[in-house]
């Protein structure tokens, strides 16, 4: 139940983001266009997806409160930080080489993909999307790290 909760907020907080122009990082979109090339069913099929995800990183961080014996909201901080470095610098980076709708850098002119490349750190979604991420990203450590601590 933690990692729902903890991952509702992720996702409710990027949409919020998202909605107020600070981003144009829409991660169910990005999610659901692996499924689906329809944008709206993609939407809804990469909400459910990016709640499956974060269940399984709410697993990954329970693991480490258990490892270190505690749970508090500022070692939640501490991972939400580690998981969006490596998700900032590794895993958006590679991304378009596996997503089937995304184009990659190199992609030249001749490209059908209807998503652009996040780039370095998602750069090419605004300048203010690796701030808003790794804001979410702490909030959602902190949330673990708060609802962990409670039981």
């Amino acid at each position: 139940m933690f990692g729902l909760v903890a991952t509702a907020l992720l996702t409710a907080a990027m949409i919020t983001a998202q909605l107020a122009g600070l981003t144009r990082l829409d991660l169910p979109l990005v999610l659901g266009t692996f499924v689906t090339a329809d944008p709206d069913r993609a939407r809804v099929v990469g909400f459910f997806l990016h709640l499956c995800v974060g269940q399984g990183f709410a697993l990954g961080y329970a693991g480490t409160f258990a490892l270190l014996y505690r749970a508090t909201w500022w070692i939640g901080a501490l991972l939400g930080i580690v998981h969006v470095g490596i998700a900032l610098t590794v895993l958006l980076p590679l991304l378009p080489g596996v997503h089937p709708r995304m184009a990659s850098q190199r992609a030249g002119p001749a490209s059908t993909a209807v998503l652009e490349p996040p780039g370095l750190f998602a750069l090419n979604y605004g300048v203010q999307t690796p701030l808003v991420t790794v804001v979410v990203h702490v909030v959602y450590g902190v949330a673990l790290g708060l609802l962990l601590q409670a039981r």
